[in-house]
């Protein structure tokens, strides 16, 4: 009797993989290691070989020299900039995605064209981000521009005393702190919107069926039912937004480089700056800043996973914990 050859696909499945593991050591995880080695070092300059590069006597001086810098450019106010215009684009990102989805998700308000109202909210998502700094910077210019043009005619409608002079908006450390901030929530609340309402569609229908029938109101089902079902994705847009923020380049890069004197700066244009419009081109104090930002990322990410941890799971582990215990205890 003849046996059939089995075929072992599995091995076609590693195989497929190999272009991507080879892509990814070269191009992902050989740079993040060698950018952690170059923070320890004196690597300095284009023109200097790699040869020539060597571990600083105090391994850690490239991280205090960062830490301790102080004035308009320093890291820590670079930080203060990220953490401020991050928290001001992210609270009402949050706040309208969570009213869209209530909103979408809601059977009782019966919204018609929702497919249309989804794709003008994402649509701002689309749109590459130095597209949108180029438009809102052209939008606000000085002294001539569209923002400038509207102020005029207003004020020479209203006042005689009117000079005529435009105003430079973007001068403006808290106004142009604002349009940063504006700028991220604006682009970026479709797709938190899109995240939840996925999380919500996953939800059991026959829990929001209950709930009606028990009289909930909109307001209890959403706040007592779904958050608590969607944790695991608000978790997901808490932390990928949080990653996201931490690293803004684009916009307060490309809107006003970074300024005025360093208002929105950014660590991410701190660190760009550090390594490629420095006279010396400190790519170890770039590199340095680099792994600082990385360890910020980790804690606030782990306390994000610790302050939304399931706790009736943890609890039931316990309990599991328990009985297993007291059965080996009575055999």
């Amino acid at each position: 009797m003849n046996k059939k050859k089995s075929v072992n696909y599995a091995k076609y499945g590693y195989i497929f993989s190999i272009p991507f593991v080879v892509a990814y050591l070269i191009f992902q995880l050989y740079p993040v290691l060698y950018t952690v080695v170059i923070g320890f070092t004196d690597l300095e300059g284009l023109t200097t070989p790699v040869s020539s590069m060597h571990i600083l006597s105090n391994p850690f001086q490239n991280f205090i020299d960062i830490l301790k810098g102080s004035g308009a450019g320093s890291f820590r106010l670079c930080l203060f900039n990220t953490v401020v215009m991050w928290v001001c684009n992210f609270i009402p990102q949050i706040a309208l995605a969570l009213l869209l989805t209530a909103w979408f998700t809601d059977d009782r308000s019966k919204i018609k064209g929702q497919g249309l109202f989804k794709v003008l909210f994402y649509l701002p998502n689309i749109i590459t981000a130095a597209s949108v700094a180029i438009l809102f910077q052209a939008f606000l210019s000085y002294p001539i521009g569209p923002l400038n043009s509207i102020r005029s005619s207003i004020l020479s409608t209203f006042s005689s005393n009117f000079d005529g002079k435009g105003y430079n908006f973007l001068n403006n450390k808290t106004f142009t702190r604002g349009v940063v901030s504006f700028i991220q929530f604006w682009m970026w609340y479709g797709n938190t919107m899109v995240l939840l309402i996925a999380g919500v569609i996953g939800i059991d229908p026959a829990i929001f069926e209950a709930a009606q029938i028990d009289g909930a109101s909109r307001t209890q089902t959403f706040f007592r039912i779904t958050i608590p079902c969607i944790r695991t994705i608000l978790l997901y847009v808490l932390v990928t937004s949080m990653i996201g923020g931490l690293n803004m380049f684009d916009i307060p890069h490309l809107l006003n480089r970074g300024g005025p004197d360093g208002a929105t700066t950014t660590t991410a244009v701190y660190i760009y700056k550090q390594a490629f419009q420095n006279p010396r081109y400190q790519y170890n104090k770039a590199a340095a800043a680099s792994i600082i930002m990385f360890v910020i990322i980790m804690i606030l990410t782990l306390c994000l996973f610790y302050i939304l941890r399931d706790k009736d799971e943890e609890e039931l582990k316990k309990l599991r914990k328990k009985e297993r215990k007291a059965l080996k205890h009575q055999a």
